[in-house]
């Protein structure tokens, strides 16, 4: 991929500086400013949701949230491992604030203890899913992109991303559901059928 975007960037910008060299120059400078300007806006966005999940984690939030989460993790993952279910937990909080990057750790950590759970396979696919599609009750990062880009109302986006996400995160897990443990269980069958 990253080759693709050399490529793409060396050809537009040896045809832009054979074409209007000044117009390269201004329009690289113009984009790593905007750039710089943007990661400066999220930065406040980033900090206070931040902020908050490491409030929740030290104050035992992230343990009640696990709890609360317990018959669902065990229903669609398999889980009950209490580490376990704490980083599933503070994962797909940090995703329903739609905040991806505080995500990001707790769910390495959470797909490297799923590697001990009962059905390793069919757990990290279902938890895989989660993450990927995860219900966003709050969109943060794309309504700071949209306020710091100017948008006249931003938080317009919160609810078509929230029935999006709610249809995209159910027919999601319903697949893998069928796709993964109903399918095994099939074959299972027909082998021992066979046998």
């Amino acid at each position: 991929m990253n080759a693709i975007f050399l490529f793409l960037f060396l050809l537009l910008g040896v045809a832009t500086l054979f074409t209007d060299p000044e117009l390269f120059l201004s329009t690289v400078l113009d984009g790593a400013g905007a750039a710089a300007s943007l990661c400066l806006a999220l930065l406040a966005s980033y900090a206070v949701w931040l902020g908050l999940m490491q409030v929740w984690e030290d104050s035992g939030f992230t343990r009640a949230g696990a709890r609360l989460l317990r018959p669902l993790s065990k229903t669609l993952l398999g889980v009950e491992d209490e580490p376990t279910l704490v980083a599933i937990s503070m994962n797909l909080a940090a995703n329903l604030l739609g905040i991806g990057a505080a995500a990001t750790p707790y769910g390495i950590e959470a797909v490297g203890r799923l590697n001990d759970a009962p059905d390793p396979e069919y757990s990290s696919c279902m938890f895989f899913v989660l993450n990927a599609t995860s219900i966003q009750l709050i969109p943060t990062s794309v309504v700071g992109l949209r306020a710091a880009l100017g948008s006249g109302s931003p938080a317009d986006i919160i609810l078509p991303t929230l029935l999006t996400t709610a249809v995209s995160t159910i027919v999601s897990c319903l697949l893998v559901w069928v796709f993964i443990k109903k399918h095994r269980r099939f074959f299972t069958r027909k082998e021992v059928a066979g046998t």
